[in-house]
């Protein structure tokens, strides 16, 4: 009881300390600010940590980065009210240090989404209002979560269709105020609210929109063709194929093309794509092209010895100026000769020059250089 003295006057001195708490009415471990006339923009961070009632009735908290650093430091609230403020989205972990939280107030602000661990780490919430907001859509896994709910607030919002988790369980749910679509996108809500017998207040109110023929029908016992719903399902899936399907093709076109095939024709109309029936026999041509090129270059460099014949195999007629290179050639063989004894230089002379008076014009051949001089006769 000390203890409990203590906390309430450190809290009191606070809050009178601060102008913009001064106002709020404090009575044991409840602080209440709804009736200050302050207008609140902001959860006072002066609000002392042992708070476990916290009311923001009537304000225009946003529910921003500080106003969540403001509740992580208040461990011990059991309640929170922060109906009638101004709060367009609740982000993932808005209430994260909240383990002891059971009573949660956000009805009456202009919430339009709701992510999917906004409520992460409420164990111990029992009870949640968001009663009149604009909620057009929650996705499934945005309870399941909260294993110790048991009454669930969701009039007067904008749902046409709440897909549910069976192992997500209630005692008490209020659906009425939404203009629910009794189609098959309700078909998962109606079966959970039949198969756990869950109390469904304000029943009468909760009747479909659309379609026509279903207007005015509780959402409970609205008739809904299963068999429509197969036949839709399986629509949708042959449409999420064929548009796969499509996709694949499209890749396919475009991954096996050959940059021409993009280009403009002579008409300066852009040409066609080929079909994906007609792509494969470009495939292959290609790759014939390519081994078949492959071959050839692999084979003339291992085996060079056939166009090495066709290139050593060439012939040239005599130039005019080779008779000169004849003569030197000529000479250097008859050097070689052995000399016959008793002749003079003269005689040399006298037979070379007889030697090259039988060489005969030139006729664009040439003489083998070879042949035996010495067993032409003289001549008398």
């Amino acid at each position: 009881l000390n203890m409990k003295l203590s906390w309430l006057m450190m809290c009191a001195e606070i809050l009178f300390l601060n102008p913009v708490t001064a106002e709020c009415n404090v009575t044991s471990q409840t602080v209440t600010c709804d009736e200050s006339g302050k207008k609140l923009h902001t959860i006072p961070i002066s609000l002392c940590q042992s708070v476990t009632k916290l009311s923001l009735k009537n304000n225009t908290i946003t529910l921003n980065d500080n106003d969540k650093k403001v509740l992580q430091r208040l461990t011990n609230l059991t309640e929170l009210y922060l109906n009638e403020n101004v709060i367009t989205v609740l982000y993932n972990n808005s209430f994260c240090n909240l383990a002891k939280l059971k009573i949660l107030d956000i009805s009456n602000n202009y919430i339009t989404t709701v992510h999917q661990a906004a409520f992460a780490g409420l164990n111990q919430l029992s009870k949640l209002n968001l009663f009149h907001n604009h909620i057009t859509q929650l996705d499934s896994d945005v309870f399941t979560s909260l294993k110790s709910l048991t009454v669930l607030n969701l009039q007067d919002n904008l749902l046409k269709s709440f897909h549910i988790k069976s192992s997500f369980k209630l005692i008490t749910i209020v659906l009425a105020g939404n203009p629910w679509n009794c189609s098959c996108d309700l078909l998962d809500l109606q079966k959970w609210l039949t198969t756990f017998n869950v109390t469904m207040e304000n029943e009468n109110n909760t009747v479909c929109a659309f379609p026509n023929t279903q207007k005015i029908i509780s959402i409970r016992t609205a008739v809904i063709q299963t068999t429509d719903c197969g036949l839709k399902k399986k629509s949708l899936e042959t449409i999420v194929t064929s548009t796969s399907a499509n996709k694949i093709k499209s890749f396919a076109s475009l991954t096996f093309l050959s940059p021409s095939n993009n280009a403009t024709g002579n008409n300066g109309t852009r040409a066609e794509l080929p079909l994906l029936g007609k792509s494969w026999t470009f495939l292959v041509g290609v790759l014939g092209f390519v081994l078949s090129t492959t071959l050839l270059i692999f084979t003339a460099i291992k085996c060079p010895t056939w166009y090495r014949y066709l290139i050593s195999y060439s012939h040239r007629r005599l130039e005019e100026n080779d008779s000169e290179m004849f003569e030197q050639e000529f000479s250097a063989d008859m050097n070689s000769f052995p000399i016959v004894s008793g002749t003079n230089d003269e005689n040399s002379i006298v037979i070379f020059e007889k030697t090259h008076a039988l060489v005969p014009e030139e006729d664009g051949f040439i003489e083998d250089k070879y042949i035996d001089t010495h067993g032409i006769p003289e001549e008398s």
